[in-house]
């Protein structure tokens, strides 16, 4: 364990989920500091926490003193200052394609089906747990619909998204997977996504990092 870099995270969010595969990809075992998104009206919210993360979110990394938050940009710094193994490719035209399908979710996908925005329909818009479900399944079909095409229509996916080894785009992708089977989504759509699925839970990184196997699980 690095007593030198520090994860804030929580077991659910896939956010921090991306984070620790990252991190268990480079073999870096951070100090864990686990700020619980509903328990005392949320521990993102205390001051404490704020004075590292302004936004109020998981996950946040502390590498060295230096806190880095949004978990892309934390995974873009890990493979800047661990570089090994590499989650970009070496050439620029395949960092710009795995970068696309990690955009494509962290950026698209993710946000609009997030805790914040599930409380925020269900709280202030009223709606019911059956119309917030059928909004994220619905922005999760379109994202997954559109990533499926770009990988299946690709000579350079291979194992993974891109190649025969995990990179961003894996590393993004899996965690959302994981969100869409907790929202029972048909995924039989989609059989590009569920066997690069397959292939990172026979990595031990991706499977170590599951929610379920977190020490904050509930």
């Amino acid at each position: 364990m690095s007593d030198d870099v520090t994860l804030y995270t929580y077991f659910r969010s896939s956010a921090a989920f991306r984070v620790r595969i990252a991190l268990n990809l480079k073999g870096i075992k951070p100090v864990n500091w686990y700020i619980h998104l509903l328990k005392d009206g949320g521990q993102q919210f205390a001051e404490d926490y704020k004075k590292i993360n302004p936004q109020g979110l998981v996950p946040t990394l502390v590498d060295h003193g230096n806190p880095i938050q949004q978990s892309l940009a934390i995974i873009e710094f890990l493979d800047e200052a661990y570089t090994e193994p590499p989650l970009l490719p070496a050439d620029k035209y395949g960092r710009a394609r795995v970068r696309a399908l990690a955009y494509a979710i962290a950026c698209d996908i993710h946000p609009i089906n997030n805790l914040r925005v599930r409380k925020y329909l269900l709280n202030d818009m009223h709606r019911s747990e059956a119309e917030v479900l059928e909004w994220q399944k619905h922005w999760m079909r379109i994202g997954f619909e559109a990533i499926e095409t770009m990988l299946a229509g690709d000579k350079r996916t291979g194992t993974f998204c891109h190649g025969d080894k995990p990179t961003l785009a894996d590393v993004c992708l899996i965690p959302q997977m994981a969100n869409a089977r907790g929202a029972e989504l048909d995924l039989s759509p989609y059989p590009t996504l569920k066997r690069i699925e397959k292939a990172a839970y026979d990595l031990s990184a991706f499977l170590d990092a599951l929610p379920k196997n977190q020490p904050d699980a509930e």
